[in-house]
């Protein structure tokens, strides 16, 4: 195994190492999904007039996606 190979391996592991400890903090945040859900709620209370017709449709599938990222 050459040394750039090494290196290589080394980000991978370190990136890993990182996304393990981000998926930990978001599984053991218990205000995550409560936040989550505040802001659907307030996506969905965006007035039609104000934003357009076009809005009404957009911000139903917008507070979909958006509760979707709970758990």
């Amino acid at each position: 195994m050459t040394e750039e190979d090494e290196a290589f391996n080394e980000i991978e592991r370190r990136s890993r190492a990182k996304k393990e400890a981000v998926k930990a903090t978001i599984a053991t945040n218990p205000y995550r999904d409560l936040v989550i859900e505040e802001v659907a709620q307030h996506v969905e209370k965006i007035s039609p007039i104000v934003a357009g017709y076009l809005a009404m449709y957009i911000r139903k599938d917008l507070a979909n996606y958006i509760r979707e990222m709970k758990k």
